[in-house]
């Protein structure tokens, strides 16, 4: 074999095992649906017109918004680019500490990329003054 061929062979393997690595790095598929009933955080803890942080009760981390009053939205913390945990809420915006991917904290829409897609909704309702899984 040639030095040339070899040379070519390696860069297509080498190329081949990349692009897996980076479709591994992906957002990939979100898990299934955490339970129905599960309280994710009291109402009173998310002042409206403003989003927080917060756990599933399996652990998943979420951003509880409430965009007005007795309405709720929640979106998985889960960067839509490369899967990373976002921050916090802050003056309505969640940042990616990974890559500086920005969303809309009431809405998970992207505002920022390198993230093209918004923050996955999470199904919840309000029931006796807590946001619970749906």
């Amino acid at each position: 074999m040639t030095a040339e061929l070899h040379s070519r062979r390696s860069a297509i393997a080498t190329g081949a095992a990349a692009a897996v690595a980076l479709t591994a790095c992906g957002s990939g598929s979100e898990p299934a649906a955490p339970k129905p009933g599960g309280k994710v955080i009291a109402l009173a803890e998310v002042p409206v017109g403003q989003a927080k942080s917060a756990k599933t009760p399996d652990g998943r981390e979420v951003l509880v918004a409430q965009p007005s009053a007795g309405t709720v939205a929640c979106f998985s913390a889960v960067c839509t680019h490369q899967g990373c945990t976002v921050n916090p809420p802050q003056d309505g915006q969640a940042h990616c500490p990974c890559h500086g991917s920005v969303f809309d904290a009431l809405t998970g829409a992207v505002k920022q990329g390198p993230a093209s897609q918004p923050l996955a909704g999470v199904a919840v309702k309000i029931q006796n003054g807590d946001v619970v899984t749906a």
